[in-house]
């Protein structure tokens, strides 16, 4: 059976640079690493994993936490993630907390993650206090995607919400709506947590720009579901009358409008358009306008920023994706967010109103 001192006699190198080459460590020339590579093929030495990394005092292993694996955005953070940190040899463990409070408790505060990973990313996960401290006393490198989970210390990658939702409702206010009712999110929704309130705000503040006022009645919140938007805009309608455009806090609440709308015997977009946030991928199959999101992009970046105090370089997952620029730390080290833009999809179900 061939050993790391056979491929380390053969290269010409130490066992220790032999054991970094193989686990990609940037400490090792390229001239070194292929020498060693090709050493291991021609002796057919096959690493493992398990022993290098517990030999380098690390598990390989990045944590990922979501709140509910089963909706779109989460879904396509985490494949991104993982695709990113196989590449550069590292493994995921997934925990979805799928809104049981146990769970949640047993994962963000008890040592569950302690000796088990090396790093970990919150995608947005809502954090109390508890969860917070317990995460700082962890002493290991995170990241966070999107507003609302902040950890000190930690970069967070994430949208701008509030201008994503101006922009829905500036097309809308463009398009010549005044009567714009707005979708949001439940408080008591874990997975709205600041997302909705950022939405709402930005929904807002078009408004007035436009110089409207927000009117309440106009304003429903519900859960970010399929059916929390046709919940939402069934009571929209049964408020009098109805709106002349709708805007969801996302692309499945808007998908649940279009329903509810039609179940109405209301057509879109002629008698009522509908926008939304994320670009969803049934969002072109339904001809939904939207603001995208590069979910994708989120979960790279992220992960790509995570593996930086690992020691492991990695290709730039989107070089032609421009965050916003970065401000200076804040007090206790926490670097500023990094912002990556959004872009408005106009599709079919948006027009002007009807003219009466």
């Amino acid at each position: 059976m061939t050993r790391i001192d056979d491929v380390a006699r053969l290269a010409g190198v130490s066992t220790a640079t032999v054991s970094r080459a193989l686990r990609g460590l940037p400490t090792v020339s390229a001239a070194t690493r292929r020498r060693v590579l090709a050493a291991a093929e021609q002796l057919q030495y096959a690493v493992s994993p398990s022993a290098s990394r517990l030999a380098g005092g690390r598990t390989g292993t990045v944590a990922v936490v979501v709140p509910r694996i089963t909706r779109w955005f989460f879904g396509t953070v985490v494949e991104a993630v993982e695709e990113f940190l196989q590449d550069s040899g590292y493994d995921l463990l997934l925990y979805n907390l799928g809104g049981r409070e146990q769970t949640r408790q047993r994962v963000l505060r008890t040592a569950s993650l302690h000796k088990r990973v090396d790093a970990i990313i919150l995608v947005a996960t809502p954090l109390r206090a508890a969860d917070v401290h317990a995460l700082t006393k962890l002493d290991l490198p995170g990241v966070t995607i999107s507003s609302g989970s902040e950890v000190p210390g930690w970069p967070c990658v994430r949208i701008d919400d509030v201008a994503a939702a101006r922009t829905a409702t500036r097309h809308l206010l463009d398009l010549g709506h005044t009567r714009i009712a707005h979708i949001s999110g439940d408080p008591d929704d874990e997975l709205a947590f600041t997302t909705h309130l950022d939405r709402r705000r930005g929904y807002q503040e078009a408004l007035r720009a436009a110089g409207l006022q927000p009117d309440p009645s106009l304003d429903v919140e519900s859960r970010f579901t399929i059916d929390g938007g046709t919940r939402a805009t069934t009571e929209l309608l049964a408020r009098g009358e109805p709106p002349t455009a709708i805007f969801a806090a996302c692309d499945e609440m808007a998908m649940g409008a279009i329903t509810a709308l039609r179940d109405a015997g209301l057509r879109v977009p002629e008698d009522v358009s509908v926008m939304g946030i994320d670009d969803h991928d049934l969002a072109g199959v339904l001809g939904l306008s939207t603001i995208a999101q590069p979910a994708a992009e989120q979960g790279l970046l992220a992960a790509r920023i995570l593996l930086d105090p690992l020691g492991v370089r990695a290709a730039e997952p989107y070089p032609g994706l421009v965050p916003a620029p970065r401000g200076a730390d804040t007090d206790d080290g926490t670097p500023p967010p990094v912002i990556l833009p959004t872009r408005l999809v106009v599709r079919e179900s948006t027009a002007p109103p009807r003219a009466h």
